[in-house]
């Protein structure tokens, strides 16, 4: 039979009222029984529309048997009640409903089902017209998120409801590692509010947290209130704690505060605005630290290198340090441009070249010795990019003096453009112009217009390709008194043809190894470069550098970034690249490559110190990828060098995965300088993740510099995790500034899947130190190593 009754929203509030917002796309359950605390009911019918859907939907009712009082007033269905509507079912053994006060009851065997949870009770009653219901003695399982409990009693009314005696935890029934339990929780939907009295939050058998009452949302609407805090402890801040203060401003923009307390340093805030709209997005953030008394416990740090060397002008940073940081885009409606076309700013500032080291706890924050401010206006099409772009250098390193900076662009302009010129001839050109300042005047500055138009006639089949190359690349540079005065010019300049050969071949064939069949690949290449030689000593170096040589490099037309040196060459580049390709899932099993340059020619154009290159040969570069199964991978890169005998670098990483959830790192990286055989690093590094069990696992990094005789970052830690519940206690020791001073601390962390964590958040860290801590992370590459300390670049426009 058919009747138009609305459903009894038995989820209403259950859904709703659960004191959580867990960002549960993240959580492990894999440690999870499969089955449910409540299991899905055999005889409810397939969902196939939401909630949205309910209001408009009828409800059918089922019964084996139907009864009419002799008033006419109740009906009365027993025996297998089954009432569907939408994406809702329930059942019950008795229900008896009044037809004109609108009065119902359901007794025994009460099961409710919708698309996002199911629940049981012993008993329900209400009145439909007046929309006033009461549930009791009940189980839930939520079903769009893990999370199971139960309340002793149920009550709605309208928007309004209430839960007595609730529980919620993520755990399985009779193994609640943790339970939230409140005496009574009153809920608001339309206001998506509720408000929670007397809870309590157990950890075993143990109370470990009592609200006698608090509020919180029931829904996904952003609001104003407390976020988790941060809780770290380390010998050089102390006992650590950020709170978090999160402002609903309105649904396009928000604000976060972060008050921070340092027992070793006092008390610092810091504040983020974030907007969004149609055309664009953004962020501010910054932070005040009104005294720090960090410095003053070791004044020297600040006042000396660490060679012992006073700092010019240095002062002891104490009162008022702060960071402040922008970043926004606007999308721009320009078609009479063409293409599309936005704004971007990046701009940040620090109050003290010290900051970087003092407030960050990364071994990599501490590399970059300038923080960089721009913005622009960029654009593109389909064979085009453009921008019109600014950028200022600020000092962060308290190493290094201001004539160490890299020179502002104020303002630079750019344009690339590549097009199809019929079946045969593609051309492009790469065009810009730049304004160049520096912070120190003696450091002088200047204009440069750099233009590089190119023909190209790329020839191809399947199993070969052939592509010459024809550029023209002209710089010409209008200079400031001062540096033409150095020079002897103020307007130098430079033209040279650049032509160049790329050209290759696939060879491949189907062989079998070891039972497994692949495809087996050769790959030759040859590049050869001509490109007269023209005298630059007379031109500044505003923005070059030279690359550090690698493969890459063995297939390109300059060895300088920047266009202030242009490479003179007559080279050719031999390459040869084979690979092996498992047919059965199409993964690379091996790649192997190997590559050497000959020059014909002594390379005469230098820059710096740099020695020219004599004719003769290159050294050899290397590289392979093995994957011999799906749990091994081993990255070698080799650089040896025919003139001195010697190897320039040597890479080795070896990754074996444990298990279904562990990992073991070991990596060993050397490099020198080949223009005067210095070393510029050898460090090895090992990491682990090494599960004991189903529940333990021990965790650890050991990254140490053999050059300098120094450890980098070290980490011990072990962790147990259930179901429901982890625990984590991690120890580390890091490099904190350039100096070489190390910070120790100790963090310990409860994490309440489907709730939250107490303590300071490990994951981060872990994941940065350990690749494959998180097996979707094993993609990513681990960070570069040499930094900007390492890059062969010259400070000096002289040169």
């Amino acid at each position: 039979m058919r009747q138009t009754l609305r459903l009894l929203p038995l989820s209403l509030c259950i859904a709703l009222a659960l004191p959580v917002q867990a960002a549960e796309d993240e959580e492990d359950w894999s440690l999870c029984p499969v089955g449910d605390a409540v299991p899905a009911f055999d005889d409810a019918p397939e969902a196939t529309t939401g909630p949205e859907a309910r209001q408009d939907a009828p409800t059918d009712i089922e019964g084996g048997h139907l009864e009419r009082e002799a008033t006419g007033e109740n009906i009365i269905v027993q025996d297998n009640v089954r009432l569907t509507r939408g994406d809702q079912f329930l059942h019950t053994d008795t229900l008896s409903f009044h037809e004109e006060t609108g009065t119902y009851t359901a007794e025994g065997g009460v099961r409710y089902q919708d698309s996002g949870m199911r629940i049981v009770a012993d008993h329900a009653e209400g009145n439909q017209n007046n929309d006033r219901h009461v549930i009791s003695d009940l189980r839930y399982q939520l079903i769009d998120r893990r999370g199971n409990g139960g309340a002793d009693r149920i009550e709605l009314n309208g928007a309004q409801g209430a839960l007595v005696g609730s529980t919620y935890t993520t755990c399985p029934p009779g193994e609640e590692k943790w339970q939230l339990r409140a005496h009574r929780i009153d809920i608001d939907t339309d206001e998506g509010m509720a408000v929670a009295r007397n809870a309590v939050l157990r950890v075993g058998n143990v109370p470990v947290l009592y609200v006698p009452w608090f509020m919180f949302p029931t829904d996904d609407r952003r609001r104003s209130g407390l976020l988790y805090p941060s809780i770290s402890m380390s010998s050089r801040d102390g006992f650590d704690w950020e709170q978090p203060i999160y402002w609903n401003i309105a649904p396009n923009y928000d604000a976060t505060f972060f008050p921070r307390i340092m027992t070793d340093r006092g008390p610092q805030l810091g504040a983020e605005f974030r907007w969004l709209y149609p055309q664009g997005e953004g962020e501010v953030y910054g932070e005040w630290m009104p005294h720090d008394r960090l410095p003053s416990r070791d004044p020297d740090d600040y006042f000396f290198l660490p060679n012992g060397t006073p700092i010019p002008g240095a002062t002891l940073p104490e009162d008022d340090r702060g960071l402040f940081r922008l970043k926004a885009t606007h999308n721009i409606d320009a078609d009479w441009l063409g293409g599309s076309w936005h704004a971007r700013a990046n701009l940040g500032w620090v109050s003290d070249t010290h900051y970087l080291d003092d407030f960050s706890n990364s071994l990599f924050g501490r590399s970059a010795y300038a923080m960089t401010s721009s913005m622009g206006l960029f654009g593109r099409g389909r064979y085009w990019d453009a921008g019109l772009m600014a950028d200022h250098q600020q000092l962060t390193d308290y190493t290094v003096s201001e004539s160490s900076l890299r020179f502002d662009r104020l303002p630079r302009a750019y344009f690339n453009w590549e097009q199809p010129q019929g079946q045969w001839f593609e051309t492009g050109l790469n065009a810009e112009v730049v304004r160049f300042q520096h912070e120190v005047d003696l450091k002088g500055g200047g204009t440069r217009l750099d233009l590089k138009p190119w023909v190209s006639m790329p020839l191809e089949g399947n199993s070969w390709f052939v592509r010459p190359t024809l550029a023209w690349r002209y710089t010409g540079y209008e200079l400031d008194d001062t540096l033409a005065n150095r020079f002897g010019d103020a307007s130098p300049s430079r033209s040279m043809p650049i032509t160049s050969i790329d050209a290759g071949l696939f060879f491949d064939r189907e062989t079998r190894i070891g039972g497994e069949n692949y495809l087996h690949t050769l790959e030759p290449r040859i590049y050869y470069l001509n490109v007269p030689y023209r005298d630059q000593s007379g031109i500044p170096s505003f923005d070059t550098a030279p690359m550090t040589y690698s493969w890459g490099q063995l297939f390109r037309d300059n060895r300088y970034t920047g266009a202030d040196r242009q490479t003179d060459a007559n080279q050719l580049t031999a390459a040869l690249t084979t690979r092996l390709i498992s047919e059965d899932d199409g993964r690379e099993r091996l790649a192997a490559s190997i590559g050497q340059i000959q020059y014909f020619d002594d390379v005469r154009t230098t820059l710096g110190s740099e020695q020219p290159i004599e004719q003769g040969k290159s050294a050899w570069i290397a590289d392979v990828s093995v994957s011999p199964n799906d749990r091994w991978k081993i990255n070698v890169g080799y650089q040896w060098d025919p003139k001195f005998k010697g190897e320039d670098l040597a890479s080795v990483r070896l990754r074996y995965l444990l298990k279904d959830s562990g990992v073991i790192n070991l990596g060993y990286r050397y490099r020198r300088r080949p223009t005067d055989r210095e070393d510029l690093l050898e460090q090895v590094d090992f990491s682990f993740l090494y599960p004991v069990s189903d529940n333990w696992s021990v965790v650890g990094r050991y990254y140490y510099s053999l050059l300098d005789d120094k450890l980098l970052e070290s980490i011990a830690g072990v962790q147990w995790e259930d179901c429901c519940l982890a625990v984590r206690l991690i120890a580390r020791r890091y490099v904190r500034n350039r100096d070489g001073d190390l910070d120790d601390s100790l963090r310990l962390e409860f994490e309440l899947k489907g709730l939250g964590s107490a303590g300071q958040k490990t994951e981060r860290e872990l994941r940065r130190a350990i690749l494959g801590y998180d097996r979707d992370d094993l993609y990513l590459v681990p960070p570069s190593l040499i930094t900007d300390d390492n890059v062969e670049s010259s400070a000096d426009p002289l040169l």
